[in-house]
């Protein structure tokens, strides 16, 4: 069982960027049934991240909690969470 949920982020609005306050996410593209696959991303020491399926440029934003993002409408649960 994980220890720790990873938070998801989708961009269904077609924002050209999002800030979020976790290094390590998964994109999800946009909301099922129009999203892509689940991928996890990881800046690593970097502060900005593109997903490599739909060109999302993510930005850490050290203001946000890990599983915010702004806008706010970015944010994804999944079902099973």
């Amino acid at each position: 069982m994980a220890d720790h949920f990873i938070p998801h982020f989708q961009n269904t609005s077609g924002h050209d960027s999002i800030a979020i306050g976790a290094h390590e996410f998964m994109c999800i593209g946009a909301k099922p049934p129009f999203d892509h696959p689940h991928i996890f991303l990881d800046m690593g020491n970097e502060h900005e991240i593109v997903c490599p399926y739909c060109s999302t440029l993510y930005k850490f934003d050290s203001s946000l909690k890990p599983q915010e993002a702004s806008p706010a409408d970015c944010t994804f649960v999944p079902a099973a969470a």
